[in-house]
């Protein structure tokens, strides 16, 4: 930084812990039986010695600083203050924070960044002393992988009856924006609520029935379906190209590969277009619909 830096051991972190009902558990590196209707409740206590903190800085004793959190989402793109307070003291203050986060709103690769800042401008005298409301006295960053390598999508239960889409539908699958954008920002399966054997379905997914596992085998073929054949539709998908991780030309990429090993898109591109009864039988087949149901 351009300016004077306090000590690290004038703050003391904490680590975060994951509230799952009445019980704490230390957030470990990955969650991956967490999905988009999993909002998370995450806690951590920070000791901030603030005088010593303000002289390390060169900062007057009347400087007032923050403490934040932040977070960002790579599955959605998506960065939102999570947590946030002043200090205003002169002594030792101890922060528990609590940050609720909408599973709705992240997904992929999440971030927490604790910073305490300047929260105003500093008039100090000291030209070496940091000056602009924002800047960083202290930081720390925690990430979390909230799912697998393959990066998913957002599931909305909604009343087809209030939109366009047909009012007997099970379900619709909307994919919207270019390869490069966010995946969970740009991709949502909608469930209709008109349709109780679809939502049970998706109520009871970590304990299925036998009715339960027919329904998301059927569905999940969809989505491949669609994925793919959104992917191959597009000029922008092209062999070798370096899409960032959490984009929805990733996320197709590695469903292709997955579902055709070995074959190139220009093969795909050419069976879908020239044969697309058949390619639609190909994919059937490659994820293996209702294997898995009795």
């Amino acid at each position: 930084m351009p300016y004077r830096m306090p000590s690290s051991e004038t703050v003391v972190a904490g680590d975060w812990v994951l509230v799952m009902g009445e019980e704490q558990v230390s957030l470990p590196d990955k969650l991956p039986d967490w999905d988009y209707q999993t909002n998370l409740t995450l806690r951590r206590v920070i000791e901030i010695d603030a005088k010593s903190l303000r002289v390390g800085a060169g900062l007057p004793p009347s400087a007032p600083l923050a403490l934040a959190v932040v977070w960002t989402a790579s599955g959605s793109g998506l960065k939102a203050p999570g947590y946030r307070v002043t200090l205003s003291g002169q002594d030792e203050e101890v922060c528990e924070i609590e940050v609720g986060i909408p599973g709705s709103e992240v997904g992929g690769r999440l971030t927490l960044e604790t910073v305490a800042v300047l929260d105003a401008h500093n008039g100090s005298p000291d030209p070496a002393a940091p000056g602009r409301a924002g800047s960083v006295l202290w930081r720390d960053r925690h990430e979390i992988q909230l799912q697998g390598d393959a990066p998913q999508f957002p599931i909305s239960v909604i009343d087809f009856g209030k939109t366009s889409f047909p009012n007997d539908a099970a379900w619709h699958v909307q994919i919207s924006g270019n390869l490069y954008s966010a995946t969970m920002g740009g991709m949502i399966l909608l469930v209709n609520e008109r349709n109780s054997t679809m939502v049970r379905a998706f109520q009871n997914a970590a304990r299925p029935r036998t009715v339960d596992k027919a329904v998301l085998s059927a569905v999940y073929c969809d989505v491949a379906r669609t994925m793919a054949e959104h992917g191959l539709r597009s000029d922008e998908l092209t062999e070798g190209t370096p899409y960032p991780e959490g984009t929805l030309g990733a996320t197709v990429i590695s469903l292709l590969d997955r579902l055709f090993p070995g074959i190139s898109l220009v093969e795909l591109r050419l069976r879908m277009e020239q044969s697309p009864a058949h390619f639609a039988s190909e994919l059937r087949a490659a994820v293996r619909l209702f294997e898995e149901v009795e």
